[in-house]
Order: structure tokens, then C-alpha cells, then sequence
């Protein structure tokens, strides 16, 4: 992990800034341009799938051609998992970057700290921030300043299977942990089906973490929190979920495995985004009956709130850009209502403006059932540009806790001297 910038990245960086300010959006007298008189081209790079949402994408570039024919867009899908190595080479060597970047929310602060992205408040590209949720666009702040355009965005809630809990004489979700395991019993006992199967990906920790007051790191004091009391408390909950409540999890597997029992009614509650839906559609407990896929919050801690982290992809401009007033009409194009919604229709994802919502929107019942949870229980993960980097020492003794090889205790302690490594400057406890 870099611990901070070379000198030659230094230099990159004050080059980039200079190259940005160029692109000023007014002219001579200071005047806003007029969107008709801005020209060039410019790249946008698209983390989109290609094959199911790709072509929504690709229809809006050649609608914003056709209202701005002054600007061509050179669009490139890239694939998911190549955008972040790919893109930070380019910007740090200052050759073949886009111009407009749909990265995803955990990478802004890293790129705003390396210089990579520009800010975007006062620019046209950041416009009616009342609009938007306030979970998404906080994604895309860092020290104070907004880095990216929150375009979609997605949390963890409770999935769950509607049948096999009233079979089980369950009314209604449970709304704690305690509750969760209870109910987990009881389905066992009455149904035969599991009540869960306990995804053991560090991400799908921190609604435990979150509900019971912890969090990987404190920024502003320079703390790693991971192995505090809290977080002790909740890796507890999540070692009783996975030994009294969870189907057994196969830890080569766990993530098919996991969708595959639930999909087939074998599982009754998961904790899960709104990217399986369509995927848990399909299966036999739920493809003639689609109504008995239901959506709820997680589950709060003991005496906490229930919390979850929020997902998504925001739009970036690349600090280097050459074309900043064609940069920013883009990304405001991009994420505006009318587009967010065209969206939202085309590839079943969530809106980040409010306005968005529509009723032709929210006739998806993913999008109906995740937009309350969306806004009553997403928060922003913690804005370090390092906190990529804490999810793999932190899986690695999930798991390792889970499987009993370590204790709660000596897990996160394990798991906090690695962050130690990963967070110069910080201090454990």
C-alpha cells in the first residue's frame, strides 16, 4: 500500500492541477460558458456490465451527441475489475486517462488523495444537491470537498422468503440480532429450511459492525477501532449467527452456495444488495411467485441502529483533464433526473436523486423494497483512501474467527496490527 506520494507522483500531481485549472467553466469576463458553445472530445470509461446495462449507458452518450453535437464522447466499457488498477497508471503517469471515470464509491477517497479526481463543488457538473440522498452524495466527499457525481447506489438489507416465515408462525422480519437468531431457530424447527447462511465476506460484517457502534478506523483522532469492545461485541453476535442460526457455510464457495440455497428455498433470511435480485428471481422458491421475495432493513444491535453500508458508482472528472466544461456537462447530463431514471428503467439499479423516484421507477419492487432501506439505514463507509485495503487482513481473520481457530478477541487484535501496517500514524484502541 502507498504510504504516501513520491516525488515524482508529487510532481504528477501539481502538473494535473494546473492542467485542470485550466479548463476554467467561464469565460474571459468570468461568465458561465453557454453548454452550445463548449466543444472537443472528451473519454469516459464505464464500469457498467456490457451486456445487461451497458446499452442503456451508451444510448444516453448518443443522446448527449445529439444535444451537444459540438462534443463527441469516446465511450470504453471497462471491466469491473480492471477500472482501478488501469485507471490509477494512467493518472499517475499522466497518459490515456479518461476525462470522466464511473468509479466505484470505496475508491474516491483514495483517488482525491492521490490527486487523481477534481472537485466538483461550484462546477456545473455538481448541480441540485438538495436533489440527491444525502448517503450517496456523502460517498463522495472527502476533507471537506465533493470528489465524484453519485450516479447509482445500492446498501445491504434483509432478503428474505415470505412463505417459509409464516410457515414458521413469524409475522414479521426480525428487526434485532437476538431476534434474527431466534427466528433462525424456529424456522429450522418448523420448516426444516435454514434461517440464514452467514456470508462470511468482511463487507457483509459491517452491518454487525455498524449496528453495534463499531467501525474499522476513527479519521479524525487517528484510531484503529477494529478490535475495541464494540467490535468485540459484534463479532460475538456474528460467531453465534454462523454456529447456531447459519446453514453450514462452505468457505471456498461461500457466495454461490449462499445465493444457490436461497434461491432454491433452502435458506430463509440473507443479508444481501439488490445486485441479486434478479439472480434470486430465478430460482424455484421464487420465479412463479416473485411477491415472496421480501425486502426489510437489517437488524439492529442491542439497544443500537440498525446500519448498513452504502455501495454504488459515482461519476469522477480526472484531475488532468483537457477538457473540463465538456467534462462536467457531461457528468451533469449523466446523473440529471430524466437520465437517473432512464436508468434506474434500463438496468434496475437505484436512483441517487430524490426526484428519480418516480412511479414508473419504483414499479420495480427491488427498487420499491430497497429505497426506504436506502434511506433509513445506509451510512458512508469510513473516508480513508487506504479502506479498500483493511477488508483482506480484516476477511482473513473473520474467517479464522468463524472457524474457531482464533478467539473474538485475538482475531481482532491480529486484525488490528495489521491495519497498524496499512494506516501510518495511527494508534491502536
Amino acid at each position: 500500500m502507498r504510504r504516501g506520494l513520491s516525488i515524482a507522483a508529487a510532481v504528477t500531481v501539481v502538473a494535473l492541477t494546473a492542467s485542470a485549472c485550466s479548463g476554467s467553466d467561464g469565460d474571459a469576463s468570468g461568465k458561465p460558458k453557454d453548454p452550445k458553445d463548449i466543444s472537443g472530445t472528451i473519454t469516459y470509461w464505464d464500469t457498467s456490465d456490457a451486456a445487461t446495462e451497458a446499452p442503456t449507458y451508451k444510448a444516453l452518450v448518443k443522446k448527449f451527441e445529439t444535444k451537444y453535437p459540438k462534443i463527441k464522447v469516446d465511450y470504453q466499457n471497462v471491466p469491473f475489475t480492471d477500472i482501478e488498477q488501469k485507471f490509477k497508471s494512467a493518472a499517475k503517469s499522466g497518459k490515456g486517462a479518461p476525462d470522466v471515470v464511473r468509479t466505484d464509491v470505496g475508491l474516491m477517497a483514495e483517488y482525491a488523495s492521490l490527486g487523481y479526481i477534481a472537485p466538483l463543488d461550484g462546477t456545473p457538473a455538481l448541480q441540485d444537491t438538495a436533489d440527491y440522498n444525502a448517503v450517496p452524495l456523502n460517498t463522495a466527499k472527502y476533507q471537506g470537498k465533493t470528489y465524484g457525481v453519485p450516479s447509482v447506489t445500492d446498501t445491504l438489507g434483509l432478503l428474505y422468503n415470505k412463505k417459509l416465515l409464516k410457515q414458521a408462525g413469524i409475522a414479521k422480519p426480525p428487526v434485532t440480532w437476538d431476534e434474527f437468531i431466534a427466528d433462525a431457530k424456529t424456522i429450522k424447527r418448523k420448516t426444516g429450511a435454514y434461517g440464514t447462511y452467514l456470508n462470511p465476506d468482511s463487507y457483509f460484517l459491517l452491518p454487525l459492525l455498524y449496528s453495534n457502534g463499531a467501525d474499522l478506523a476513527e479519521p479524525s483522532a487517528k484510531k484503529i477501532t477494529i478490535n475495541n469492545d464494540a467490535a468485540v461485541k459484534a463479532l460475538t453476535v456474528a460467531k453465534k449467527i454462523n454456529d447456531e442460526a447459519s446453514m453450514k457455510v462452505d468457505y471456498a464457495n461461500a457466495y454461490q452456495n449462499m445465493q444457490a440455497a436461497f434461491k432454491n428455498g433452502k435458506v430463509a433470511m440473507l443479508v444481501q444488495g439488490p445486485w441479486s435480485v434478479g439472480d434470486d428471481l430465478t430460482g424455484p422458491a421464487f420465479k412463479d411467485d416473485k411477491g415472496n421475495l421480501g425486502f426489510a432493513a437489517v437488524p439492529a444491535g442491542a439497544g443500537g441502529k440498525a446500519q448498513a453500508p452504502t455501495g454504488g458508482h459515482n461519476l469522477a472528472v480526472y484531475q488532468g483533464s483537457s477538457n473540463m466544461d465538456a467534462s462536467y456537462l457531461f457528468t451533469q447530463f449523466m446523473t440529471s433526473t430524466q437520465n437517473q431514471i432512464a436508468i434506474a428503467e434500463g438496468t434496475g439499479t437505484l436512483p441517487t436523486r430524490k426526484s428519480a423516484y418516480t412511479s414508473e421507477v419504483t414499479a420495480d419492487a427491488k427498487i420499491a423494497g430497497f429505497k426506504p432501506i436506502l434511506e433509513h439505514t445506509a451510512r458512508a463507509r469510513v473516508a480513508l483512501p487506504q479502506v479498500g485495503s483493511l477488508f483482506t487482513p480484516l476477511a482473513q481473520n473473520y474467517v479464522k474467527i468463524l472457524q474457531g481457530d482464533e478467539s473474538v478477541k485475538g482475531g481482532l487484535d491480529a486484525t488490528a496490527d495489521e491495519f497498524k501496517n496499512l494506516l501510518p500514524g495511527y494508534s491502536i484502541g
